[in-house]
């Protein structure tokens, strides 16, 4: 007997099925089967506990994945908050048109994979305190550096990664995305950003053998980075770098899950006051393998409804024109490549894959002040609604062919039909 089940796009979501009783000396198995004709790679595959068939039989046991004898990286996550695990979650590569069988195997404890995401955090509580690493911090409108006469944060805030490529998020007030371009599969150090006295320390605009920091931000809000046209005028979400006192009351920050095949961090922005208003934000950043990229989401609640919502693609170093792309029916690219890195030493394309249904052309920034230089693409959003997008880069050191426009272009493009693809799952008894 087959139970099918659907998963679209990336987020990848199992509709629930009730199953009747499996005999306890058949492993339980289930199949993935590509719905197109495009290759998959590091397809994300997540299973709803709920939905697997005979989990309480085992005791509290966790589901293992094994494909030809081999256990699959995977891991049980708490999507909902309550403590307990959810979720079950891994990639998988699969032939167009292709399926997969997969074995349950059960074990008392998770092993131990080999990372192929990370999310790395540390903060101090002086100027002459080392750095500790964190799960997560609340940062008040007086705790900027330019307040508190020092940088509270290891590489000035959360960095994430995976396999490909690496992000970094300015939580000291300026709530910019930054690029680290990455050089090896590995997961860059725990130190980078402080030195060998735990002091934070900014080592990473140099090269090392992992890759180095390798954008320019500046007053823009980076790669991926969010803002709200207010009265046909963009409005920062945080400050600049001069200065003292944040416009948002209390920035949250924490690391939901660092796991070996998916880590996902959020921010809390709360009562950020501009324009006379005050909205609270919220970012879910969350990153898995084999892509240059990562996901974010994002929700606002206090809009009065003539709003809308900017992503931002830094417009520093880049003297070459924008594509805008219309990919498939689900989804929009804005595309640049270019010099553009932090001195224009390499080749470097960026790109912000949006959802179709609610994008809305773009702008430019201003040339000066606090929000600048960068282009700014304009996205309907409503009270409380989430807002999903892709921001992603590729680096002529991480893959030479990078240095080439047109390939860069047909990795975002081929990405964006691999983020586009059906899977669907089949138990068997």
């Amino acid at each position: 007997m087959k139970h099918s089940f659907w998963f679209v796009g990336s987020a990848v979501l199992l509709a629930c099925a009730c199953s009747p009783a499996r005999k306890e000396e058949k492993p339980l198995q289930f199949t993935v089967n590509n719905q197109v004709s495009l290759a998959l790679t590091d397809k994300p595959v997540a299973i709803k506990k709920g939905d697997i068939p005979g989990l309480e039989a085992h005791g509290g046991k966790l589901p293992l994945v094994i494909a030809a004898g081999d256990t699959i990286a995977s891991q049980w996550d708490d999507t909902d908050g309550d403590g307990k695990w959810d979720e079950l979650f891994f990639v998988t590569d699969l032939g167009a048109n292709d399926s997969k069988t997969f074995t349950l195997g059960w074990a008392e404890e998770a092993p131990e994979f080999t990372p192929r995401t990370s999310v790395r955090f540390g903060k101090r509580e002086g100027a002459d305190i080392p750095v500790h690493p964190a799960l997560g911090d609340t940062l008040p409108a007086d705790g900027l550096p330019k307040s508190v006469g020092y940088q509270p944060y290891q590489t000035d805030g959360p960095s994430w990664e995976n396999d490909k490529v690496g992000f970094r998020h300015y939580f000291d007030g300026r709530n910019a995305k930054d690029l680290f371009g990455k050089k090896t599969s590995a997961m860059s150090p725990e130190d980078v950003g402080i030195n060998a006295d735990g002091a934070v320390e900014d080592n990473y605009h140099v090269m090392h053998d992992w890759g180095r920091d390798i954008l320019a931000v500046g007053n823009s809000v980076g790669l991926g980075g969010v803002s709200l046209m207010i009265a046909d005028e963009p409005a920062r979400l945080g400050v600049t770098v001069d200065d003292a006192i944040n416009n948002v009351e209390e920035s949250i920050f924490q690391i939901v899950k660092e796991g070996p095949v998916r880590s996902v961090i959020q921010y809390n922005y709360n009562n950020w006051q501009t324009h006379d208003r005050s909205y609270d934000v919220q970012e879910v950043s969350t990153i898995w393998p084999g892509m240059y990229a990562y996901k974010n989401a994002v929700s606002v609640d206090g809009l009065q409804g003539d709003e809308t919502l900017l992503v931002g693609l830094v417009n520093i170093n880049n003297d070459h024109e924008l594509s805008e792309i219309e990919v498939n029916d689900e989804w929009v690219v804005l595309l640049t490549h270019d010099q553009q890195s932090y001195e224009k030493e390499w080749w470097l394309g960026m790109a912000l894959i949006l959802p179709k249904s609610v994008y809305q052309g773009y702008t430019e920034a201003p040339q000066e002040g606090p929000l600048s230089k960068t282009y700014l693409a304009k996205v309907s959003i409503e009270e409380g609604k989430s807002v999903e997008y892709f921001a992603a880069a590729g680096w002529e050191l991480s893959d030479e062919q990078f240095s080439d426009r047109q390939y860069f272009t047909d990795y975002i493009t081929n990405l964006v039909e691999q983020l586009s693809a059906e899977v669907r799952v089949n138990w068997e008894e």
